[in-house]
């Protein structure tokens, strides 16, 4: 369950949230049946309330939105992702930390 900072991505809302954004897009493809996944949510909860305003932090089901995973290729999850300027400019699979994970974000935002 994503909190009040985490957004939810579908198909409906992804060019204006994700490829439309002026901030860096921080998207986690996840599915409920995924262990991992139940691992980093806490931690994107955590990000996305530390960085509000600074980045867009949320996630996209891969099993509701199989196009939008399709189309960038994500074979595994948890997949994190990050978008700026309407393209995907960073791509990491597995578990990761935190620390990692702001890494990757602050090299974009």
């Amino acid at each position: 369950m994503a909190g009040e900072n985490v957004k939810t991505f579908t198909a409906a809302n992804w060019n204006e949230e994700v490829l439309g954004s002026d901030k860096a897009v921080l998207v986690d493809f996840w599915a409920a049946w995924c262990g991992p996944c139940r691992m980093v949510a806490p931690i994107i909860e955590e990000l996305a309330n530390e960085m509000a305003g600074k980045v867009v932090i949320g996630k996209l089901n891969v099993d509701d939105e199989p196009a939008i995973s399709g189309q960038y290729q994500v074979m595994s999850i948890p997949t994190l992702a990050v978008f700026k300027n309407g393209q995907l400019v960073d791509k990491s699979v597995g578990f990761r930390g935190k620390a990692d994970l702001v890494k990757m974000i602050e090299k974009h935002a």
